[in-house]
């Protein structure tokens, strides 16, 4: 055979591999509003970048007749390219080549570009739509899932892993993703759980559908397992390029900076009047946030999940940070079990790839109840004291309204190593609100007066008493555990001096083989 022959054969394998499971497949996919795993690195990728590795790689089982069942590349396309100029690495499963179930050898596939992805220190993002493991293949199956969720383990906090879910899910297979970064789910087109409906029925007698059972509603709302949830696919992949601009590639370096031009002393007069006269009355936090962010630019992490607090990535002078503030318009802003759980993993993310934390203060505290401590608020919210407490980034806390008891502990608070605390002037910093704190000290002393009225009067003399003394920011600030109460339309300014001011903190933790965080 002659060169031109060798050249031609390998183009003609090239197109051959690019075709997946065949055009009829291909259609079927695209009838149900999915992309190819190579339509979905397109676009995802910039333009031309994408370099494929494994491209002629076959499967080697021969049980069941899977001999004369063979595909190039064989269920999952990888390779690495570029997103806004920055190296990453991807793994795309190709749903039309034995429904992207997963064999030995695309557990190879997997593997090495996890493994390439580690050893030069880039990014790795997975797209995930497959039936689940190779029956097949029988144990060596569900060997390559452990290899691959060995590397998940020792890429963590190492690069950021970012994972798609862009069909099915089940099984063995949940585990990769839940041990990555962020998971995008589609919604009507993708799933996650691991037993699926039928083993539902016969064990439990539930009747549920795919949907109900592990649906992207589902698991951004009920579960938290998932951190966004898009319309399609576009809208999933712009999400990650979009969330890729606000990381570092890995450990040791910083996020990129952007050119900044939103002013850095703009001030928002808004924020002087946003505080309600009336302490027990809501105000919507996403206001406060966007007046003193870049542009207005907020990437929302767990919007629909664990509401009354919010968690995402916005720039200050075009510094990378990460945001966690209590939302007083959703359950008064108090902690829960689900808060806690969600902002612990979101500040721990920050801390491990260098990203600042900038945690906007107004929690009344932990929520009351059985079904709170019955599952464990206690230790659930250690995970945000311990995540807060252990993280050596730069710590930016700014208190607005309330921050009363172990909530005000668990947020960033002086003690737990934060750098800068600030307190705007309607900050109420103490161990409990006045109603309480007046039931405690003074209830004998009120009800020893046996007219109603009296004691009522009392009781609001009391009250007003307490919060001159100790809901508000200026006793803190006595014992310097608030830096400074700003002016709050000067908090961009004063965030943005602080951030500026922290750029070379060097803070070191103990060594330690690893600790042991509450879990």
């Amino acid at each position: 055979m002659s060169q031109l022959e060798k050249v031609k054969e390998l183009i003609e394998l090239r197109e051959k591999a690019r075709l997946g499971g065949g055009q009829k497949r291909i259609d079927g996919q695209h009838a149900k509003g999915k992309y190819t795993a190579r339509e979905r690195i397109a676009i995802l990728l910039d333009e031309g970048s994408f370099e494929e590795f494994d491209m002629f790689v076959e499967h080697r089982c021969t049980n069941f007749g899977m001999e004369k069942t063979k595909f190039l590349g064989d269920g999952v396309v990888t390779g690495c390219g570029t997103i806004g100029g920055r190296l990453v690495y991807i793994f795309a499963q190709d749903f039309t080549v034995i429904g992207g179930s997963l064999s030995e050898t695309l557990a190879m596939k997997i593997c090495k570009v996890m493994d390439m992805a580690m050893k030069v220190g880039a990014p790795c993002i997975g797209i995930n739509d497959s039936g689940g493991a190779r029956i097949q293949e029988g144990v060596n199956a569900l060997a390559g899932y452990a290899e691959i969720f060995q590397r998940n383990i020792l890429s963590s906090g190492v690069i950021p892993q970012i994972s798609g879910i862009f069909g099915p899910c089940a099984g063995g297979a949940v585990y990769s993703p839940a041990l990555t970064d962020f998971n995008i789910m589609t919604e009507g087109t993708s799933y996650m759980f691991l037993t699926g409906p039928k083993v539902v029925k016969t064990v439990t007698g539930e009747d549920v559908t795919q949907e109900e059972l592990g649906g992207a509603s589902v698991h951004t709302t009920k579960s938290g397992v998932a951190h966004f949830s898009v319309e399609n696919e576009d809208d999933g992949l712009a999400l990650i390029r979009n969330l890729m601009s606000f990381l570092p590639s890995n450990n040791k370096e910083e996020a990129p900076r952007v050119e900044c031009t939103d002013p850095i002393a703009r001030m928002d007069d808004l924020l002087n009047e946003i505080i309600p006269d009336n302490p027990n009355k809501a105000y919507d936090m996403y206001e406060v946030i966007g007046a003193v962010i870049d542009n207005g630019e907020f990437l929302e992490v767990h919007s629909a999940y664990a509401k009354n607090i919010i968690i995402g990535f916005a720039r200050f002078n075009g510094q990378s940070v990460g945001i966690v503030a209590n939302q007083p318009k959703y359950m008064a802003g108090v902690l829960d079990i689900n808060a806690s759980r969600k902002a612990a993993r979101f500040v721990r993310f920050c801390d491990a790839f260098n990203i600042p934390l900038v945690t906007l203060v107004d929690v009344p505290g932990f929520l009351p109840g059985t079904g709170q401590e019955y599952g464990g608020v206690i230790v659930h919210g250690a995970k945000l004291l311990y995540a807060y407490g252990e993280a050596t980034v730069p710590k930016v806390t700014v208190t607005l309204r309330k921050s009363y008891g172990g909530s005000h502990i668990v947020m960033s608070c002086k003690q737990l190593r934060g750098d800068i605390n600030y307190a705007w002037p309607t900050a109420e910093i103490a161990v409990m609100g006045a109603d309480g704190a007046v039931e405690v000290l003074y209830a004998k002393e009120i009800a020893a007066d046996p007219d109603p009225v009296k004691q009522a009067e009392a009781a609001a003399a009391k009250k007003e008493e307490y919060n001159k003394l100790f809901c508000n920011p200026y006793n803190a600030a006595r014992y310097g555990y608030i830096d400074d109460v700003i002016e709050p339309r000067n908090t961009r300014f004063r965030v943005i001096r602080a951030l500026e001011q922290l750029r070379t903190k060097n803070q070191v933790n103990p060594a330690k083989k690893h600790d042991n965080l509450p879990l």
